[in-house]
């Protein structure tokens, strides 16, 4: 049997130049996962943001958590991946602390519903054990070539 977490991270449609996930740490396939960023500190981003004081941009906390989601969501055995999903809502942002070149971040994303092409998840950032970031998301996709095929 192959270990899911081991071709979830394929699933997404990112380039490498913006992938904010660097390794699942764990993943209940349709549930939940667990996974972490390393701020390197050379991303092109960090020379603006700020000069002399670089900080993982909030933005990218909240991209980085719903690249996480859809990695779990599209690993649910029971649904087919869809194809073009994208984070399409936020709610109860809250941005509290920050990432610093050398540190990582932890994720996590916890699945909160599904109805149809939606996938609803509340989500977390944590940096050394403090929540940096907390945000309930909502993801948007396609159908699947293969659901669409039996139509």
């Amino acid at each position: 049997m192959i270990d899911p977490a081991t071709n979830a991270l394929a699933s997404l449609p990112h380039g490498p130049e913006f992938r904010f996930l660097d390794r699942l740490i764990r993943l209940e396939p349709g549930k939940a996962g667990v996974g972490e960023y390393t701020v390197r500190g050379d991303e092109p981003f960090l020379r603006g943001h700020f000069p002399g004081h670089p900080i993982f941009p909030g933005v990218l906390l909240v991209e980085a958590a719903a690249q996480l989601a859809g990695t779990v969501a599209q690993s649910d055995p029971e649904i087919p991946p869809m194809s073009g999903m994208k984070l399409t809502a936020m709610r109860a942002v809250k941005i509290v602390g920050t990432a610093r070149p050398g540190e990582i971040i932890r994720l996590e994303a916890y699945l909160t519903g599904r109805l149809g092409n939606l996938v609803q998840a509340r989500t977390l950032a944590l940096v050394n054990g403090n929540v940096i970031m907390q945000a309930e998301i909502t993801l948007s996709g396609e159908a699947g070539a293969e659901t669409e095929n039996k139509q």
